[in-house]
């Protein structure tokens, strides 16, 4: 289940970007509300295999993760990531130094948890979708051609997303264990 959920995410995510004219094709058969429909039907089946895969897998241990008890290290790696994907989607200063800064976010995301977790189901998890972010930074950059920086905007909006990436991280740190059965900071 949760390989079947990681090539399920990756698939429909990669799809807008390596087959544009498929997808327009889709959108002119189906509708554009429809498609949009489909397409988070398709995410939350998705979300719902690699949850329910995850917890039903029974891990191997494939390494020594070098951040194994490195709590708080992984924690601020996690901050980090939290900031590059809110600056996505609010004007920031990252923007115009990062392309893709939710994409890279997925990528620290995934790659702190590879350096604390060296167990079988982190690695499909994570590794997973760590590869699927950096192929999609490339496939959209392909398709989307030359990339034009955004204007610079005020020191204040990059302070707040830095304050609210460590909020939201703090709040999911805190339910952690409920969400994936492993806890954090003995929570």
């Amino acid at each position: 289940m949760l390989i079947l959920g990681v090539l399920l995410w990756i698939a429909v995510h990669l799809f807008p970007s390596v087959m544009p004219g498929a997808r327009s094709a889709l959108i002119g058969r189906l509708g554009e509300g429809p498609y949009k429909g489909l397409f988070a039907l398709d995410l939350v089946i998705a979300i719902l295999l690699m949850v329910f895969g995850w917890r039903s897998a029974t891990p191997e241990y494939w390494y020594a993760p070098p951040l194994a008890g490195m709590t708080t290290v992984v924690f601020v790696i996690v901050v980090v990531a939290f900031v590059l994907m809110g600056a996505a989607n609010a004007p920031t200063n990252l923007k115009r130094h990062l392309r893709h800064p939710m994409l890279t976010g997925v990528v620290v995301w995934a790659g702190a948890h590879l350096l604390a977790n060296g167990d079988s189901r982190s690695v499909i998890l994570f590794g997973g979708l760590g590869i699927w972010a950096i192929v999609a930074m490339i496939t959209i950059s392909r398709r989307d051609g030359t990339w034009e920086k955004p204007p610079a905007v005020a020191a204040s909006k990059d302070i707040v997303l830095v304050v609210i990436g460590a909020v939201l991280t703090t709040v999911v740190a805190f339910f952690h264990g409920y969400l994936s059965g492993v806890p954090l900071f003995g929570i």
